[in-house]
Parts: C-alpha cells; structure tokens; sequence
C-alpha cells in the first residue's frame, strides 16, 4: 500500500488514521505492518466498505477535504474498497539501520548472503552495479538511473527499496543516496 508524502506526515503528526483503496486483493491485512519512512504502521483492519457508506468524517479521518474526494480518488479503479485502520507503531527500523556502519564479520557475511540471494535471479546481478551507480549520482531521478542501466523505472524503483530494506540506501525528496552502511559496504 503506497502513501503519499502529505499523507504520511499526517499519520506522523496522528490525524490520519484511515486510508481507503480499491483492491482485487488487498496487499495488507490485519496485524500486519507496513514499513514507511515516518515509522511503522500497525494495520488494525482491513474492510471491505461500500462507497455509499462513506462519510465526510471519514474521509477527514484518511486526509481527504471530503467524501466526494475519496470516490473521485477511487474513480476508475477495479475491485472492492477497502478501509484500511492503522496506527503509527513505531519509528522506522531502517533508520538505525542505514546508520550502522561498522559491520563485525558476522553481520559481513549476512548482508554478503542476502544480497546474493537478490542478485540469484535470471537477469543476472544487479545489486552492485545499482549501489554504484547511487553512490556516483546521489539525487539521481529512478527515472534517469533507470534509463542508465536499460531498465524499466518501476522495477528500478522496487529493486532500490529492496536495498533500502537492507539499510544501503535512503531516499531524498528527489531519488535516492547511498547511506553510512551502504558506503561502508561498498569500500569493504
């Protein structure tokens, strides 16, 4: 479930509590988190809501001005809407992490076998060559990057999270940065 940068400072600042998505299938569910860039999100529920029950207050209570808002929002989108309940949990894991820079052989060899296990994959390994070419072009658009290396923007941007999750990398307003770990790793 993606949030916007608007929205996710407004589950920050605790007046989002709700979003509302049109899913085949949902990709969260109850008592399970989600990961974002102010902190761990908690997911309370997950519901499937009819559009006609739909209130301003609840579109308040997902950041949007109105009810009107939301259906436009989800205006020519397939599946069923969903509510879905979350409250922030946490600060977010990856923060610390892309922070720890002094990696003991242990913790060496693991991110070695994680990044390998990403790299066993037909196209072969790419995990190297992205953490390069982040580290040459900080603030570099996915777009641009993307291109650079002959690949699509959209998986170019699910592989970077990927890294991310491994505390390699970071994101700016604008693409992303190699962090203290990710550095540390590439000058091992």
């Amino acid at each position: 479930m993606l949030l916007r940068a608007a929205t996710l400072e407004a589950i920050a600042a605790g007046a989002v509590t709700v979003a509302f998505r049109r899913w085949r299938r949902p990709t969260v569910k109850a008592g399970g988190t989600l990961t974002t860039r102010v902190g761990v999100l908690a997911i309370d529920a997950v519901e499937p809501v009819s559009l006609d029950d739909l209130t301003d207050e609840d579109a308040r209570r997902a950041g949007h001005a109105s009810r009107d808002e939301v259906v436009a929002m989800l205006a020519g989108r397939e599946g069923t809407v969903h509510r879905v309940t979350f409250h922030l949990a946490g600060e977010d894991p990856r923060v610390a992490l892309r922070e720890h820079d002094d990696l003991d052989p242990g913790e060496r060899a693991e991110l070695a076998a994680r990044l390998a296990r990403l790299d066993a994959r037909p196209d072969g390994p790419w995990t190297e060559r992205v953490l390069r070419l982040i580290g040459d072009r900080p603030g570099g658009r996915a777009a641009e990057l993307a291109a650079e290396l002959g690949r699509e923007r959209l998986a170019f941007k699910a592989d970077v999270r990927k890294l991310k999750a491994l505390g390699l990398t970071e994101s700016l307003p604008t693409g992303y940065r190699l962090s203290p770990r990710g550095r540390a790793w590439l000058a091992r």
